[in-house]
């Protein structure tokens, strides 16, 4: 019961509290524009397969619509609270989760080879925004450091700040979805979030601050509080019925990062953007920050990697949004 409500809520928080939104803005344009071009792919995909497999996926087709909108304009904290917003049934949830980690899968060994297959991989690469870091040894030390690291030793001030952020946040959520109704109560909460990571104060504690474009130690314990979660709709599902939806929740996931595909790489080229620049942030849009990181560190895109960080975080931030009108969208066209 409490992972259900308060705990996920919490690791919510304690995630998006690491959304820095000056950091976003510095990604420069052309990731920008690669991203949002990503996020739009993904949401008429979610849309295409919602209205392909409703027949096959059911009632709750419009909430798995919503769902996939956000995680693949996000990351998979937008799929869970997405999921307990809509009040996604335990068995399609699960299923749902687990077509989500194999697409994501695939879809970055795709992102990987793609700048291979349809280009020279460093083509245009002084094209994106200029290099954040040198590639010398000493330079990339420091920026691995700054990835990991909030430069100082964290105190018990910055402890009880990353206990008292997450539960004030929630609790001021809850009571603005009591007394303006009109917006969901996931909304509200990331919100309210946002609006506080950008205080200077917050920003400035230890393990919360987005010391070198990353999360910290509230993101490793939101996402420890986030899997745990996981762990309870799967304790409360049924393996039969996971097995027996499963096929069509996957070809769902698939359809809807498939149309993503198209779309970013197809519209990026024509707006004359480079692969790399696309591969990233399509990564962004997909997996989330951590997986955008990984594959400008895996190919060498050492100019991309902050500003592929910074839109994934990004995602975090919209993904909900976008997830919740989705989901609306599918809701109405569907009839349900």
């Amino acid at each position: 019961d409490f992972m259900m409500g308060p705990g996920i809520c919490a690791g919510i928080a304690l995630i998006l509290i690491n959304v820095d939104i000056r950091s976003v803005l510095q990604a420069g344009p052309r990731m920008l524009a690669a991203f949002g071009i990503g996020a739009v792919g993904t949401a008429v995909g979610a849309v295409a397969g919602a209205l392909m497999l409703s027949a096959s996926v059911g009632r709750e087709t419009w909430k798995l619509g919503g769902q996939f909108t956000g995680t693949y304009t996000g990351a998979g904290v937008n799929f869970a609270a997405l999921g307990m917003a809509f009040g996604t049934s335990a068995d399609l949830f699960s299923a749902g989760i687990a077509a989500d980690v194999i697409v994501t899968a695939i879809w970055m060994a795709a992102c990987l080879a793609t700048p291979v297959l349809l280009g020279r991989p460093g083509a245009n690469a002084n094209a994106t925004s200029p290099p954040t870091e040198k590639t010398d040894g000493s330079k990339q030390m420091t920026l691995e450091h700054s990835l990991t690291s909030s430069g100082r030793p964290m105190t018990i001030t910055d402890m009880s700040l990353l206990v008292v952020l997450p539960i004030g946040a929630v609790w001021s959520a809850g009571k603005l979805a009591e007394l303006l109704p009109f917006l969901p109560g996931v909304l509200w909460l990331t919100t309210v979030v946002l609006v506080i990571a950008q205080i200077p104060a917050v920003k400035s504690v230890a393990g919360s601050a987005l010391v070198g474009n990353y999360l910290l130690l509230s993101a490793l314990v939101g996402n420890y509080l986030l899997l745990l979660y996981l762990a309870s709709n799967g304790a409360r599902s049924v393996i039969a019925i996971i097995i027996e939806v499963g096929p069509s929740v996957f070809l769902f996931a698939a359809i809807t990062v498939a149309v993503h595909g198209v779309v970013i790489f197809g519209l990026g080229r024509l707006a004359r953007i480079d692969l790399a620049t696309l591969a990233v942030a399509s990564q962004a849009n997909v997996g989330g920050p951590a997986t955008a990181m990984a594959i400008a560190a895996a190919r060498g895109y050492n100019d991309r990697l902050l500003p592929g960080v910074a839109v994934g975080l990004m995602g975090l931030a919209v993904g909900n949004y976008a997830g919740f009108a989705i989901g609306g969208l599918v809701r109405g066209l569907l009839g349900f």
